[in-house]
């Protein structure tokens, strides 16, 4: 019987992460206002070694940054969990709260930036900053695998991270791209503000996702 050591797992950062200064200070404005809070970077979420590695942006204020798991506790979440039980990524039950039923399967959650941003929105230093982590899970994919880039800048992010550059792959909805030896797909953020203003679809976020089943297998 040949034993195959498990897969190391990817660097995270520490609870108090000081490589983003204005990030930092935002953290604790947050701890202070809600001590009950996760309120620290977010770890990534699903098994270490899986085929599949979804990438959003950032941790949502009330979502992510307060129950401690990616897209658990605000409507991104609810969409984008769904569709991973639909698509056999995921079993159990998605109750938006981190210690429900739910399982990933072959599939696994990151952001491009650890910390929560003021308005949601990170800056460039801070992307770049962050990316080491992001570097990290992309080297624990396997060959063969795929990413899913949940709008522009987690696909930009992923590109950079993998040494690609962005002019030989331009993001898209709903586009595939082979970058080396895995395949990134590219989605409009599962955000409520795309959903409602009817930019996305919940038909045009499966389809990505038949996509990369088929590809996967």
């Amino acid at each position: 019987m040949v034993l195959v050591e498990p897969s190391p797992a990817p660097e995270a950062p520490s609870r108090d992460c000081p490589l983003c200064p204005r990030l930092a200070a935002f953290r604790e404005e947050q701890r202070a206002r809600f001590p009950d809070w996760h309120n620290a970077p977010v770890d990534s979420f699903g098994p270490v070694g899986a085929r599949l590695l979804i990438v959003g942006l950032a941790p949502g204020l009330r979502g992510a940054n307060r129950t401690g798991r990616p897209f658990t506790g605000d409507y991104a979440g609810d969409l984008l969990y769904a569709t991973l039980i639909n698509f056999g990524f995921a079993t159990g039950r998605f109750e938006a709260r981190p210690d429900d039923s739910l399982v990933l399967l072959d599939a696994r959650i990151a952001n491009a930036v650890r910390c929560v941003p003021p308005q949601n929105k990170p800056e460039p230093s801070e992307i770049r900053t962050c990316r080491r982590f992001l570097e990290s899970e992309l080297e624990a994919l396997p060959a063969g695998g795929a990413i899913v880039a949940l709008g522009r800048i987690a696909h930009e992010s992923v590109l950079r991270a993998l040494g690609a550059k962005l002019k030989d792959a331009p993001f898209g909805h709903n586009t595939e791209h082979s970058i080396g030896a895995v395949a990134l797909f590219d989605s409009y953020h599962c955000s409520r503000y795309n959903t409602n203003t009817g930019v996305l679809t919940t038909e045009m976020f499966e389809a990505v996702f038949a996509k990369v089943r088929h590809h996967l297998g």
